[in-house]
């Protein structure tokens, strides 16, 4: 049987008596709602639910006026249908909701009618199957100086109902639903998991509405004037409601992709960073955007997904650079391509000089004498070395075989008492971590000389980074 089949009850004589009082017969006349007018889905993947809007243009007879709705082989909540009235709500009174009990998806409403004529409801609802997923393709020029990015979104229909011509929004970002229950319900979050079953789904249900229903809202999105698109943020919660252009049918069983935006002329820059906790042991080259107006993008955060990038290889085709996942990019922040390791540029660290000095002793009576040059050597069999200072002179080493001039960003990160001595003009990223620039021209080569002096034993304090100023002694 179709889901939601909304019909007046095509009533006789002998069911009328047993629906309604025999006053009322005289007002049912044999008649059939019309198809959908028009539906909406607010998809909410983290939870699994989706809330339908849909609405129709029914006849109603002056008097009492029964209608059915079914959802037999659907995922439809049987506790979340409401039906509301869009037009002449003083005139038309919602009598009872009942539930048949030899027809377990079915129920009954009994409207209550004023006047004879056509009028507007919706019926909403939540179901669950329905999901998306976001991918993205990205195709650079070929001098790289910007790119243009493609958006997708696609929707898989697994509710058991096909929606024809459905308007579709996305829920992007986090909802705390257990937040919004415990502030229904009077507790605190903590009871929200000792909840009866029965009541925390009717809780979550208007915990729902309330956050991404819009339950009294009269109008689709689509009816009123565009207004400015915002991110909403309510307690734990952060969350953005996307609207797709357009409407689509999605079929039941089928997966269906969309368009959502195409941002022409994307600005790029280009860097080559080597930050090991984040790229692992490697220069690493990425193509960096912003999510923003000034690019062409800044309409709405990014949801996570899937990375094709390609480059115009200037030959009227394509070269496929990388493939990667993206995260949840909020509007203003940095969209990051990582095109791994290239070819053209080697990257290597040369380790120039170790030494040790500012060694000290520690003796029986347990007192510490600082041993310089061969001094204390007649005293080293009655102690031992209690701290001394480490130094590693280094250089890092770029050579750039390419035909542009490249960017590196070098982030290191230290364990341990650290001394940090080098003219690369550095900075702390944070206590334990340094990070300096360098520009190399093509087909050159530029060594970054530092030195790392780590205090040990005695001579250490806390565990931090210092930046010394001077040259590195090599």
């Amino acid at each position: 049987m179709t889901m939601k089949n909304i019909i007046l009850l095509m009533i006789t004589f002998l069911i009328s008596t047993l629906w309604v009082p025999t006053v009322f017969a005289r007002n049912i006349d044999l008649s059939t709602v019309p198809d959908r007018d028009s539906v909406q889905l607010t998809i909410y993947n983290s939870e699994d639910i989706t809330l339908v809007r849909e609405r129709r243009a029914v006849s109603f007879k002056k008097g009492n006026n029964p209608l059915q709705f079914s959802w037999a082989n659907t995922l439809i909540d049987p506790s979340s249908v409401e039906l509301r009235f869009l037009e002449k709500r003083e005139k038309l009174e919602l009598l009872d909701t009942t539930f048949a009990h030899d027809k377990p998806q079915m129920l009954y409403w009994n409207v209550e009618s004023e006047f004879s004529g056509e009028t507007m409801i919706e019926i909403s609802y939540f179901t669950s199957g329905i999901s998306w997923s976001a991918d993205y393709t990205a195709i650079a020029n070929n001098k790289e100086s910007h790119l243009n990015l493609q958006g997708f979104v696609k929707i898989h229909n697994n509710s058991g109902e096909q929606y024809e011509q459905a308007q579709v929004r996305l829920v992007v970002g986090t909802i705390n639903l257990v937040e919004q229950i415990a502030q229904l319900a009077g507790i605190g979050m903590r009871d929200v998991g000792r909840m009866e079953l029965e009541k925390k789904q009717r809780f979550k249900t208007r915990a729902a509405r309330k956050m991404i229903g819009m339950a009294s809202v009269d109008s689709f999105e689509e009816d009123v004037a565009p207004r400015p698109k915002v991110i909403t943020k309510e307690g734990l919660s952060e969350y953005f409601i996307y609207t797709i252009e357009g409407k689509e049918t999605i079929p039941n069983g089928w997966s269906k992709r969309l368009r959502s935006f195409d941002a022409n002329k994307v600005p790029l820059k280009i860097v080559y960073r080597y930050r090991p906790d984040e790229y692992g042991e490697q220069l690493t080259r990425l193509f960096l955007l912003s999510n923003d107006k000034k690019s062409g993008l800044g309409e709405t955060p990014l949801p996570d997904g899937d990375v094709q990038i390609f480059r115009d290889n200037g030959r009227d085709g394509m070269s496929f650079l990388a493939r990667q996942q993206i995260k949840y990019i909020p509007i203003g922040d940095k969209i990051e391509l990582n095109l791994g390791k290239d070819s053209d540029v080697i990257f290597e660290l040369v380790k120039l000089k170790v030494y040790r000095e500012n060694i000290w002793m520690k003796y029986k009576n347990g007192k510490f004498y600082r041993r310089i040059g061969e001094k204390s050597f007649k005293y080293e069999h009655n102690s031992q070395v209690a701290g001394w200072d480490e130094h590693v002179v280094y250089t890092q080493r770029i050579r750039n075989y390419s035909r542009k001039p490249i960017s590196v960003e070098v982030r290191r990160r230290y364990e341990g008492d650290i001394d940090f001595k080098s003219k690369l003009k550095p900075v702390l990223h944070d206590y334990r971590t340094v990070q300096y620039n360098s520009y190399i021209k093509p087909g050159k080569k530029h060594d970054l000389l530092h030195e790392v002096i780590q205090h040990n034993g005695y001579n250490a304090s806390q565990s931090n980074v210092k930046l010394m100023p001077g040259r590195p002694a090599y």
